[in-house]
């Protein structure tokens, strides 16, 4: 059971194509292009996303403006209602600064529990789910990648992606400086951090790095930051590994369509959705994946859905 809750299936002999008369389309008897715009429109999950995302992170500037002390702090750090919440990537500096200097016995009981509640809560709901529905860069990453696809539509740009291993290179580089420099080297060009501190005390000159990323999003590579470079996020990629949500990929209702990976942020971890290349009848998307819902929103024949992993070895 375990082996299998944490399987990818890549490994295994993929499975037999299926013939044109098994796809979707072919047995509810309408065109294929018919079948695949069925859902183009549909953001159900995109617009529960960014309500939530923008409701918490205008509750730290609500809570800071009328001195609520409900919010308090940033997504560097924060406390909610009184309770602490530590971003891991910090914690994890602090720890590695303070095992060199000698200092771990003297971390405080508020960072021990700011640390475990945040990676509870987060394990429970996705791992990097903390990308697309709290981290406001997310957000407007998200608008950069509409103008970046509409450039590349319209030749004016073309699509450049890199090697995904990157994001190992910029995480264990971000802690050796922290370590080297005995410093939080990473929050100060921590896009995160930046664009919630703007949102709650007002803007600073470290705003033109964020311009800066978002302009080179949409005019070279899309997500850039998310992708290769935020070490937030590949933390947040090893609790994905171990948590129980997850997108569920059923093989039979898929007709090879791609428009999931289209908008991805990850379609590495889309794999299995290419034609011959599913090894098994059902997937679970990998820890990279920040359940965004956007595949599950597009997916014409309902072949992506939020599930837990698990679940059906329990019932």
């Amino acid at each position: 059971m375990l082996k299998d809750y944490f399987s990818t299936g890549k490994n295994k002999e993929p499975l037999p194509p299926k013939s044109k008369d098994q796809l979707p389309h072919s047995i509810q008897g309408i065109s294929y292009v018919e079948w695949r715009d069925a859902k183009k429109k549909n953001h159900k999950w995109r617009n529960i996303r960014w309500s939530v995302l923008l409701f918490m992170n205008l509750l730290f500037v609500f809570s800071y403006s009328f001195d609520l002390s409900i919010l308090e702090g940033s997504l560097s750090g924060s406390r909610l209602i009184g309770f602490y919440l530590m971003d891991p990537f910090n914690a994890l500096q602090l720890l590695a600064i303070s095992s060199i200097t000698g200092y771990v016995g003297m971390l405080t009981m508020n960072f021990w529990i700011g640390l475990i509640t945040i990676l509870i809560f987060w394990f429970i709901f996705g791992g990097r789910g903390y990308c697309s529905w709290m981290c406001p860069y997310h957000f407007l990453s998200e608008w950069a990648e509409k103008l970046h696809i509409y450039l590349v539509k319209k030749k004016k740009i073309r699509e450049r992606s890199f090697n995904i291993g990157l994001k190992i290179i910029f995480f264990i580089g971000f802690l050796l400086l922290a370590v080297l420099t005995k410093n939080l080297v990473f929050e100060d060009l921590n896009m995160v951090g930046i664009v919630s501190k703007a949102m709650i005390y007002g803007p600073s000159l470290l705003l033109l790095w964020v311009v800066a990323m978002l302009l080179f999003e949409a005019f070279v590579s899309r997500r850039f930051w998310c992708r290769y470079v935020c070490p937030i996020g590949t933390t947040w990629s090893f609790v994905g590994k171990l948590s129980p949500l997850a997108i569920k990929f059923e093989h039979d209702k898929c007709g090879y369509c791609l428009e999931c990976q289209k908008v991805c942020l990850v379609p590495h971890e889309l794999w299995f959705v290419q034609r011959g290349k599913a090894t098994q009848d059902v997937h679970f998307v990998g820890p990279d994946c920040t359940r965004c819902g956007l595949c599950v929103d597009v997916c014409p024949g309902d072949a992506l859905t939020f599930a837990i992993k698990g679940a059906s070895a329990l019932v």
